[in-house]
């Protein structure tokens, strides 16, 4: 339950003045709880079959929840059938969770053969706790949980905040463990390496069911499997991690993405600029990148240092950095020259490479890379233009990702932690700039979901979050207010009152990374992209060899019209070269033999398998191309209208 606001166990004591809220189970809070439990239930088991084993953290997260364990040898299959029996006798025993307020020194002492335990009880009530650990400690007071037996016998306690289910039969049979992985104690490569089991936890059986066959359909769409069956794209070793190059298929979808969004931006007031991957160290101290996101940077290079023949430098060498962000770039153009304020709003655009210094754990594939390429534009408006020009952005995230596909949408507010020294500015900026987003979210008619503290360094920022074929979230595009970066630079336009002004900065991705954006449309379409993407629009089939110049001719015409066409004159039977092309999701395939010939037609096959005789040529053509120009999804008979 929720007592004035917080958070309790069903065994807190309230009163008659106490505002009492129910938690179900299948609410937010209330599959938290599930979890959370479920994560102690875990981390006992493994103790009932190594007492050995060393304690870290077990929070919940996203679907499931996960317990870090110091183990002397890594856990195999074999260890998690027999942790999950030992779950599933303890959830029978009905022990129930029984919290108890202790002072640092009983933790201390009652915790003794826990290390990890120990290390975030000094940490209580500070910024440095592990990723997760609010669970464990925050800061008020210290608890312990108790799993006690129907005789009052304690079993097994952790240090946990809490609250937790009454007892353990509550967690039923809809839970099941995941998967096993390493992960580094508080989140850093000098601490020593645990072993991470991951489970999942549900009210009902049924929904752990569901739960699965949506986790399997995520497989089969997986873009890293998709991406090497397809031929699209390879993270080779001689490169780097997260560092993807695209093959002619990938390249060719990726191409068809960046020129869709020219063509968006330019017809919506955005200019075109490019600027180099490299820098000097200066320009990311006055951006405030370096003071704020170092860890996140690669390493500098040194360079321009002159040493003459004794050794001596004749010259002072400098840090260059690759660049993490495109803004501190477009800002020294913005500063080139004078700016009048009939130039505003300026909307500057760029498809920028930046690079980051992703932990190697966290990479995957194109989701997560160290290299990536950010559809990125910085737009300076006045004070009096800063609500209509976060509209039209927001308008025109909507409608491009409507493009692709994407149409089920809710927007996110991120905001600032008051008093967190990373968030740059005046706190009167960070709240003009906070309201303007939220009534422009308000506005849109959107579901708008709070994220506190979930902003960039420099300013709140509204995301919009898309739901893939699956229901899946994805965060796409994001829009940021920026008070900060034009006072660090300097920023002036001459306004009409013939005085100097500081313009207002906005950040906006419309798709924000391409690499990532190409991995979301990949797993959204399981690979079957809309006509306009697919690398191979089209691909002639003849019946037999004597057709093939008739075939030829065809596809001859649709390349004239733009389409990415070819005929497969190789000796495979004309059976197989349909299961090839239909393996490889080629939208149409085009059949061809005696009849058609003779009547100047072609039949269309689908990627369904259903078929359409006998379409004359010059209306195959036209409709193959309106359905390109048109963005159509084509799949089977009656999509290419």
């Amino acid at each position: 339950m929720r007592v004035n606001g917080d958070l309790k166990d069903l065994a807190t004591i309230v009163t008659d003045t106490d505002e009492v809220e129910a938690v179900t189970i299948d609410s937010a809070d209330g599959l938290n709880i599930l979890r959370h439990s479920a994560a102690h239930v875990l981390a006992q088991a493994v103790q009932r079959i190594n007492p050995q084993a060393n304690l870290g953290i077990g929070p919940p997260i996203t679907d499931g929840f996960y317990y870090d364990f110091g183990v002397e040898t890594p856990f195999t299959p074999e260890d998690i059938k027999a942790i999950t029996k030992e779950m599933q006798r303890i959830v029978r025993e009905g022990q129930r969770f029984v919290r108890r307020v202790v002072t640092d020194e009983e933790a201390r002492s009652e915790l003794a053969n826990e290390p990890f335990k120990l290390e975030l009880i000094g940490l209580k009530g500070g910024k440095e706790a592990a990723e997760g650990a609010s669970v464990e400690v925050g800061e008020g007071e210290l608890t312990i949980y108790d799993n006690t037996t129907r005789d009052g016998e304690v079993v097994w306690k952790d240090l946990c905040r809490g609250p937790h289910l009454p007892n353990t039969r509550m967690i039923g049979n809809g839970w099941d463990l995941t998967r096993i992985a390493a992960a580094y104690w508080r989140g850093s490569e000098k601490n020593p390496q645990l072993q991470r089991i991951y489970g999942t936890a549900w009210p009902t059986k049924d929904e752990l069911r569901a739960y699965q066959e949506r986790i399997a359909e995520a497989e089969r769409r997986d873009h890293r499997k998709l991406g090497a069956e397809m031929d699209l794209f390879s993270f080779p070793d001689e490169i780097g991690s997260g560092l993807a190059v695209f093959h002619p298929k990938g390249g060719i979808i990726r191409y068809e993405i960046e020129e869709n969004l020219r063509r968006h931006l330019l017809r919506n007031g955005y200019d075109l600029v490019n600027s180099p991957h490299i820098t000097k160290k200066d320009l990311f101290m006055t951006s405030g990148h370096l003071q704020t996101y170092a860890d996140g940077m690669f390493p500098p290079m040194h360079l321009d240092e002159i040493v003459d023949e004794e050794g001596n430098v004749t010259r002072q060498g400098q840090d260059y950095y690759l660049k993490p962000m495109n803004c501190p770039f477009h800002n020294l153009i913005f500063r080139s020259r004078g700016r009048s304020y009939r130039e505003l709003p300026l909307r500057l655009a760029e498809f920028g490479t930046v690079y980051r210094y992703e932990k190697s754990g966290t990479l995957s594939g194109l989701t997560r890379v160290r290299g990536l390429t950010q559809d990125d534009a910085h737009i300076y408006v006045a004070q009096d233009q800063v609500k209509e020009e976060l509209t039209t952005n927001l308008n025109l995230v909507l409608d491009l990702l409507r493009d692709y596909g994407l149409n089920d949408f809710y927007l996110e507010l991120s905001t600032n932690e008051e008093g967190n020294p990373k968030f740059l500015g005046e706190p009167e900026q960070w709240s003009t700039a906070i309201d303007t987003l939220r009534e422009v979210a308000i506005e849109s008619g959107l579901e708008l979901v709070a994220d506190p503290g979930g902003a960039a360094f420099y300013g709140p920022k509204i995301s919009v979050q898309a739901r893939d074929a699956i229901g899946r979230t994805w965060q796409m595009s994001t829009i940021q207010l920026d008070f900060n970066q034009p006072d660090r630079f300097e920023l002036e336009y001459t306004g009409p009152d013939g005085q100097k002004h500081r313009p207002v900065m906005i950040h906006r991705a419309l798709l924000g990374s391409v690499e990532r954006f190409f991995a979301i449309l990949l797993e959204h379409y399981a690979g079957d992209f809309p006509l306009w993407l697919a690398p191979s629009q089209v691909v002639g089939v003849p019946v037999a060899e004597q057709y093939g110049d008739y075939l030829d001719d065809v596809i001859g015409q649709l390349r004239a019209a733009g389409a990415r066409a070819d005929v497969d004159h190789s000796d495979d039977r004309m059976q197989k070269k349909i299961r090839t092309h239909t393996t490889a999701k080629v939208p149409v395939i085009l059949i061809v033999g005696e009849q058609d010939r003779a009547a100047g037609t072609v039949s269309f096959r689908f990627r369904d398998g259903t078929q359409e005789n006998g379409v004359p040529v010059a209306d195959a053509v036209r409709r193959i191309s309106a359905a390109i120009d048109t963005h159509a999804l084509v799949l089977k008979a009656g999509d290419l209208a």
